[in-house]
């Protein structure tokens, strides 16, 4: 029994680990002096919130990584376009989002490739990441991930998680956890997450006044080549 509950102990802290999987390469910060921050966005695109988050980042004209739905992406195909249009990056973040730890390759392999052609038919032409649903995976993904030499992109900043943080705690948070190349996750696509869509400019003004640039992942990864 205890030689059960250590494996599953085991099993559990694999499959949560943002800086850690069994096959493959995963990214969740980059070891870098300069100071660069990469923003990232999960779910989506939304027809109501997609166009407010587009603005944002248009006013202070920074660059960020969107890690959309295939399911989403395709029913709002105008809004990823939209994204595309205005230079961002997507990433692929599942078709249906479900939990992939304990699902078949082929349901994998459906997941991913399903959301790969929706990120294609919005135009994007860059590299595609894959950020698994709620940062879960542990053998079949990371397996397949590596067989099709796609990049695992987690983060180390995340300060929404709790949907009841104000927007003023939110960006308070991001901006004093941020590090050189950080990577932020933050969640802004439903109407549920208000105050993160609120704290996105204090977290860009914030960044700024500290000496970052804010970057899409490809912009990051590339940079870091020798």
């Amino acid at each position: 029994m205890l030689l059960v509950l250590l494996l599953s102990a085991t099993l559990l802290l694999l499959a949560r680990s943002r800086d850690f999987q069994l096959f493959g390469q995963l990214v969740s910060h980059l070891d870098t002096h300069e100071p660069v921050v990469a923003l990232t966005f999960d779910d989506g695109p939304s027809e109501q919130f997609t166009p407010q988050v587009l603005a944002i980042l248009a006013r202070y004209q920074v660059k960020a990584t969107f890690f959309v739905t295939g399911r989403e992406a395709s029913q709002h195909s105008a809004m990823a376009k939209a994204i595309v249009a205005a230079g961002h990056q997507l990433g692929n973040h599942s078709w249906s989002h479900p939990r992939l730890v304990f699902r078949s390759y082929a349901v994998i392999t459906n997941e991913i490739e399903r959301t790969d052609i929706a990120i294609r038919q919005a135009g994007y032409l860059g590299p595609i990441y894959f950020r698994p649903p709620y940062g879960k995976k542990l053998l079949l993904l990371p397996w397949y991930l590596k067989q099709h030499q796609r990049v695992t992109v987690t983060w180390n900043v995340e300060a929404d998680a709790d949907l009841g943080v104000d927007a003023d705690t939110i960006a308070q948070q991001v901006v004093a956890q941020v590090k050189p190349g950080s990577i932020v996750l933050l969640h802004v696509m439903y109407a549920s997450r208000e105050a993160s869509r609120a704290a996105l400019p204090s977290i860009i003004e914030g960044l700024q006044a500290k000496g970052y640039r804010l970057v899409t992942m490809a912009e990051m990864l590339q940079d870091s080549q020798p």
